[in-house]
């Protein structure tokens, strides 16, 4: 079964780090993009990051870039989103998410990994 799990959420205060990783199988992972996205409640899904199957792409939402950085492994099919100088509106769910094509929307997602960041 096609799965992602999230993993590396918590609590920090403004300014820390969190580094959030995403496990992803029953899928051939390098053949993916693999994103991230974030929503708070009441508020619409948010694209944050998203780095191509070969490693060559990135692509970043302006309000992290330089702060968060994308990465993936893929023989241990895991992508991970190193995040530092946190601010409070950074508090969301954050979801891993797969497309083949970044001309759709992503149609695998996690359960979602819930980032807090205190003022």
């Amino acid at each position: 079964q096609v799965q992602l799990v999230e993993s590396g959420g918590g609590s920090v205060q403004a300014g820390g780090s969190l580094r959030l990783s995403c496990a992803a199988s029953g899928i051939t992972f390098s053949s993916y993009f693999l994103g991230w996205f974030r929503q708070v409640p009441g508020k619409e899904r948010e694209f944050v990051a998203e780095i191509s199957g070969s490693t060559i792409y990135t692509y970043y939402t302006d309000s992290v870039k330089g702060r968060f950085t994308i990465s993936r492994e893929n023989a241990k099919n895991t992508v991970y989103l190193q995040m530092n100088d946190l601010k409070p509106e950074d508090t969301a769910a954050y979801y891993c998410a797969a497309r083949l094509t970044r001309f759709v929307a992503p149609k695998i997602w996690g359960q979602g990994t819930q980032v807090t960041v205190s003022s």
